[in-house]
């Protein structure tokens, strides 16, 4: 199995855009001619569009776009912006007085991070949206959905970390399988079984430990602006293959592809995450279900850990690559 981009894969692009002052954005993964798509949702607080119409009993056949977005529900609105532009572009459902583009969203919350007053919105979808049809190269790090990332919340703002956005994509044979994650985990992003970035100690000389801490403490730090208990959180990805799989397999290959974010961060999936993977499937590759989700569990790893490496500081979150300590290696 070798390592490719994430843009190598056939039927595929992504578009990115963000507000840096702001600390926000929003991203947009595109498959004009249609992909079976499936979704794993396992966080406890999830925002999400559409998601209903992916259950496999359900009439929708394929969908061409997915986006990731911050600005908690508010940046919901960015969906309809990438609708507009499809629709100008003739990509969607046909139903002979215009198409119907099928558009998936899943947002993070990261209004306390920058100028909460600023979502993404239509125009952002849409610029967005115009990106990805360009072809444009992906961007890791402070980019799009990732902007406003930030992670190892659950002592508190003062003790975060700079989150973003990573891609990884493998190649074995003809079939492809690759990731596009943000990370606005509440805990710990671990690199094999070490944490690489997360909620820093007292003297900032090492972690804390995110989920040793809840466990020992039995609660989440208190937030020191508002009083209340942290809980801005959330992983959202997307799983792109070349693999010939329907809409169950999809389905089953998002939910295996959550694998990947359980081995990256600690503690995963809890109360206040919105923890959500899609799956969009186009191609004519045959291929055994379960080798395509061994590598979608590895892609989404990999993208997790990509995240906080290719993140830079902003906002007065410290990005790892100008942490006093720790391996910052990409």
């Amino acid at each position: 199995m070798e390592r490719i981009e994430i843009h190598e894969i056939p039927g595929f692009s992504f578009g990115q855009v963000q507000d840096l002052q702001a600390g926000t954005g929003c991203t947009v993964i595109l498959c004009p001619e249609g992909a079976a798509t499936g979704v794993d949702v396992r966080g406890g607080s999830p925002g999400t569009r559409d998601t209903d119409a992916l259950d496999p009993v359900c009439n929708r056949e394929f969908v061409h776009a997915v986006v990731l977005t911050g600005g908690s529900a508010f940046g919901m609105d960015a969906a309809g912006g990438v609708m507009k532009k499809l629709e100008e572009e003739k990509i969607g459902r046909d139903v002979m007085v215009t198409v119907v583009p099928n558009v998936c969203a899943a947002v993070l919350f990261d209004l306390k991070f920058g100028d909460h007053s600023v979502r993404p919105d239509p125009a952002m979808g849409y610029a967005a949206c115009e990106k990805a049809l360009k072809g444009e190269p992906f961007q890791e790090g402070n980019f799009g959905a990732g902007t406003g990332c930030t992670v190892g919340k659950i002592r508190g703002p003062q003790f975060a970390m700079k989150g973003g956005i990573g891609a990884c994509a493998f190649r074995q044979g003809d079939l492809m399988v690759g990731a596009v994650v943000a990370c606005n985990a509440m805990g710990d992003v671990l690199e094999r079984g070490e944490i690489l970035a997360g909620a820093r100690n007292d003297t900032d000389t090492g972690f804390s430990g995110s989920e040793d801490w809840l466990i020992e403490n039995g609660r989440r730090q208190k937030d020191i602006f508002s009083g209340k208990f942290v809980g801005e959180n959330t992983v959202i990805g997307c799983v792109v293959t070349n693999a010939a799989l329907n809409k169950n397999q999809a389905n089953k290959l998002a939910a295996v592809a959550q694998n990947g974010l359980a081995r990256a961060v600690r503690p995963a999936n809890a109360t206040f995450d919105g923890d959500t993977v899609f799956a969009m499937c186009h191609g004519e590759v045959p291929a055994d279900p379960d080798a395509v989700g061994s590598m979608a569990a590895r892609a989404v790893e990999e993208a997790i850990i990509r995240s906080v490496k290719m993140a830079e500081s902003l906002h007065g979150r410290v990005a790892l690559r100008d942490l006093p300590f720790g391996k910052k290696g990409v």
